[in-house]
């Protein structure tokens, strides 16, 4: 299968209740099809550098951030890609870019602190960033079920609803089983909007009869404010 390598779009988030949820998927139906991924098991690697100098400067909401990870969508397999992301965000356009290579291989590249044996120009970006911040690390695990759809006829527009999101910061490889703590309350779903332009009425109108508003929510940002509330317990033990 061909992947994306490069994406420029709008990315909206929203917390739905599973009522909410269920009722949007009926109204999709019209409009949107699952599109080729449909549901995926997705395993996410934060990067940062020991002091977690990316996601607190990301938690300071500037008008620019960024963030880089390792991410595989099925678990891992000698013929399934990992990929390494990428992703920076100006005000609400989130450019992403990315290169897929062999887990083992890409292990290799991180744990001996060379660049990626890939002569692109995406492959380029990522290791100037790499040697930019030149200490990162793993420094977090978030796994989630992911269901995506795309619009029937502007394939720009996409849908995806996250559940089950889970964090660790231990044992931290995406050939790892999934287990740790989950960051959304039981019966919570987590959408987010993707498109190239502006969203249909038939959304807005759904969202605005139901009362469902944007949030700030970030996977990373959620997961690194309970692991400092939980030193911060620790400490004070």
């Amino acid at each position: 299968m061909k992947y994306q390598t490069t994406f420029k779009r709008y990315e909206f988030k929203y917390l739905l209740t599973y009522q909410q949820h269920q009722s949007l998927l009926q109204v999709m139906s019209e409009h949107m099809q699952e599109d080729r991924y449909g549901h995926c098991s997705i395993r996410n690697i934060y990067l940062d550098t020991a002091d977690f100098r990316l996601i607190r400067n990301s938690l300071d909401k500037p008008v620019y951030k960024e963030k880089i990870r390792i991410r595989c969508y099925k678990a891992i397999n000698e013929d399934e890609p990992v990929f390494i992301e990428l992703k920076k965000k100006y005000r609400s356009i989130v450019y992403k870019r990315r290169i897929s290579m062999n887990n083992e291989e890409l292990k290799k590249c991180l744990d001996r602190c060379v660049d990626l044996p890939d002569d692109s120009q995406i492959a380029r970006e990522i290791n100037y960033f790499r040697s930019y911040y030149h200490d990162l690390q793993p420094a977090v695990f978030i796994s989630y079920e992911r269901d995506a759809y795309c619009g029937k006829e502007d394939e720009n527009l996409r849908i995806t609803f996250d559940r089950d999101i889970t964090y660790r910061d231990v044992d931290l490889g995406l050939d790892r089983p999934i287990y740790g703590k989950q960051l959304l309350k039981k019966d919570e779903v987590l959408m987010e909007v993707k498109t190239a332009y502006g969203m249909p009425l038939w959304l807005t109108g759904f969202l605005s009869a139901n009362k469902i508003y944007k949030t700030s929510y970030s996977k990373y940002g959620q997961a690194y404010m309970e692991m400092q509330n939980k030193e911060r317990i620790r400490e004070d033990v």
